[in-house]
């Protein structure tokens, strides 16, 4: 996840681009930047997040796809 300080500053252009002086050249590349680097590190997580997930039915059996089964066993999850 992103610093608090990157958060911040994220918010800060957002803020200062709704304004009546808006953004310069610089502040908006810097702004575009850290929107990229926010939306890779959450697309990471997410997909960190999914591969790690398990499915099962009411009766309890597994039924977590099998792409996402072949996932986990390259990475070594789930090992039974």
């Amino acid at each position: 996840m992103l610093s608090e300080k990157k958060l911040a500053r994220i918010n800060e252009l957002a803020n200062k681009a709704k304004t009546e002086e808006g953004l310069t050249d610089v502040e908006k590349k810097e702004q575009q930047l850290l929107r990229e680097e926010y939306l890779d590190s959450f697309r990471k997580g997410m997909r960190n997040h999914i591969e790690g997930m398990k499915v099962v039915d009411e009766e309890g059996t597994d039924v977590t796809p099998e792409k996402l089964k072949q996932i986990q066993k390259e990475k070594g999850l789930h090992d039974r």
